[in-house]
């Protein structure tokens, strides 16, 4: 298996701060009053922490005997600014937590609602790994933007901006010293935003390298471990890990350089500001209080400011995360314009000069022109990669064809509601998809959750899965485990037909649906399927050409075209492709020893020589 190299491409870096940041804010209105009021409680906490400087500069006086009162005021004074900022910093913390929490959950669910939008191909397209990092790490990003960030924005920024005004109050002369260093300070912070914000991306998309590689190794672990791959995943990991740290290391360097930077230039305009401040030109009249006072207030800037640099950081972190989950929500839906209702489908499926293909240079279906009765059962057969699957995706638009027309009832599909499509197809896949939850849920899954469980135990039972079922520890309430690992492959294909017999769907899709069923379980479900398709247009892909014998129509594809179309026996007697493959999977066999009123299985004449059904066509 080949390295995955880590992404170096940034998440959209042209998006302006203030566009994202706007788009962000939407998800803050709904919950305007708290965080109004944490605004709130910030200005008040750093009005009151600029309130101490005002505080020495009487008690300086006080010990100059400008004022004999002080004694008495000055404490309660003390007391009741260190409370008043405590209500403020309560006000501010807990109501942008609260904010910011809601912000997060929205987010998230947004993102995880779109995903169940996207279209199949976006699927196709997509690493999974990089999916579940954009739920998982990125949105953690937006909440140091939304909770840490903001936080500090708001009360260390208004922090500053109360010693300012404080300042020029006191002497705007020695106070435009402080501002002469603003361009400095503005020029270090939009350079480390820059930085943070390319560096950001390439950690998230290396994130999403990480979920991806771990989630194939753990998913793959029989495979990694029975073919030796263990020292190539490790590679892999390790590769992409010690990636993911240069880059992290990246973010802290410019970190390290920016916030002592600043608070150098800081501390020179500091000390130009003492120089000038000794000058009596510069001093005035001030009192020894005022003269205190500003110094004491002047001091008090390096440390805002120090941590109003250090969350650039976290915030181009949010904002480059932000980026990507917004371009993620603003990916195109599946197309769903039809505006037509359907309630019930008669079945009749007719396909007219279908054209498909993934990409414009691979075309995968040429020309597919096929009626299916409502009704009928129609068998696909053919070699791997001649176009079945695709053709019957194509019937519940998961995919969408380039060309030609699929009618429904003589309507095309396009024209329907895709949830009242869907709500007339059944589907049992090869690759069988089974939740972390009980038996009976996963049986009775999605719009089937308000079955009986009389329902879905005769749906069990017709699928001949009931026997089972009652083995395990908890019955219908047992734990199958993520995707039923703690079932057999039989076992889970039997409980997703149970599943699609519970829905009893008009139309039924079944892409190999008994291919991980031993011999005489697939007798039991083939029985079980053959009652089921009764008055059911049943759609039948198969290699076990054994399991087909009775359907209406045997329809033969090979490289994306219909080459042959026709029941059981007469496809034999055409003696082509069909009776190629046949007697492929009967080799020992001749043609006509095999018997064309079977049970739709192995003729008695097969099952009587003790011959086994092969698995698949190659």
């Amino acid at each position: 298996m080949p390295e995955k190299t880590p992404s170096n491409d940034s998440a959209v870096d042209t998006t302006s701060d203030w566009v994202i940041y706007k788009r962000l804010l939407a998800y803050v209105i709904p919950f305007w009053m708290a965080f109004a009021i944490s605004i709130i409680g910030f200005a008040v906490f750093s009005l009151a922490s600029v309130g101490f400087a005002e505080l020495m500069k009487h008690m300086v006086d006080a010990v100059n005997g400008a004022n004999s009162d002080a004694r008495l005021w000055i404490p309660i004074a003390l007391i009741a600014l260190f409370f008043i900022r405590g209500v403020g910093s309560f006000l501010g913390n807990y109501c942008l937590a609260y904010v910011s929490s809601h912000v997060v959950h929205d987010l998230r669910s947004d993102l995880f609602n779109k995903f169940l939008t996207l279209s199949s191909s976006f699927f196709d397209q997509s690493s999974s790994g990089h999916l579940v990092a954009k739920i998982t790490f990125h949105v953690t990003q937006v909440t140091g933007a939304v909770t840490d960030a903001v936080k500090v924005l708001i009360r260390e920024g208004i922090f500053v901006i109360g010693l300012l005004s404080y300042l020029f109050y006191v002497n705007w002369r020695l106070s435009l010293v402080i501002l002469s260093i603003a361009p400095i300070i503005a020029w270090v912070v939009a350079y480390a935003g820059k930085r943070f914000r390319g560096i950001s991306g390439r950690i998230q998309n290396s994130m999403g390298d990480v979920t991806q590689v771990s989630t194939e190794a753990v998913g793959g672990y029989r495979e990694v471990r029975i073919f030796g791959g263990n020292e190539i995943e490790k590679s892999r990991f390790r590769r992409i890990s010690n990636y993911t740290r240069q880059q992290s290391m990246k973010m802290e360097a410019t970190i390290a350089v920016s916030s002592p930077l600043i608070q150098f230039v800081t501390a020179f305009a500091m000390a130009v500001l003492v120089w000038l401040a000794l000058s009596p030109e510069m001093i005035g009249d001030m009192s020894p209080g005022a003269f205190v006072a500003f110094i004491s207030a002047a001091s008090m800037l390096p440390k805002p400011l120090k941590q109003l640099s250090d969350i650039n950081a976290k915030l181009q972190r949010g904002l480059a995360a932000a980026v990507d989950i917004f371009a993620q929500l603003d990916e195109r839906d599946e197309n769903d314009t039809g505006e037509q209702t359907l309630e019930k489908t008669s079945g009749r499926i007719e396909i007219i000069d279908l054209n498909f293909g993934y990409n414009d240079e691979h075309t995968v279906l040429k020309g597919i022109n096929l009626t299916i009765e409502a009704g009928q059962t129609i068998a696909l057969v053919g070699k791997s990669g001649s176009g079945k699957s695709t053709l019957a995706n194509l019937i519940p638009r998961f995919y969408e064809a380039q060309s030609g027309k699929i009618l429904l009832d003589g309507v095309p599909i396009e024209s329907f509601k895709l949830t009242d499509l869907r709500n007339q197809i059944a589907l049992v896949s090869q690759q069988v998809t089974l939740f972390n939850d009980s038996v009976q849920n996963n049986i009775a899954y999605g719009a089937l959750a308000g079955a009986s469980i009389e329902s879905v135990t005769e749906a069990a039972e017709a699928a001949n899965a009931l026997e089972f079922i009652q083995q395990l520890p908890n019955g219908f309430e047992t734990m199958v485990g993520d995707d039923g690992v703690m079932l057999s492959g039989g076992q889970r294909q039997r409980m997703a037909i149970a599943r699609s017999l519970l829905k009893n769907a008009p139309i039924l899709i079944l892409d190999e649906a008994t291919s991980a069923l031993d011999s005489e379980s697939e007798k039991n479900i083939q029985q079980a399927l053959e009652r089921v398709m009764e008055n059911r247009t049943t759609l039948v892909i198969a290699h076990r050409l054994s399991t087909i014998e009775k359907a209406d129509k045997i329809v033969v594809m090979d490289q994306g075209e219909i080459i042959e179309a026709g029941t059981h026996t007469e496809l034999l007697k055409k003696d082509g492709r069909y009776a190629s493959l046949y007697r492929m999977q009967f080799s020992d066999q001749p043609l006509d020893a095999v018997d064309s009123d079977s049970d739709g299985l192995v003729s008695d004449k097969t099952a009587d020589s003790g011959q086994q059904t092969p698995n698949q066509l190659d």
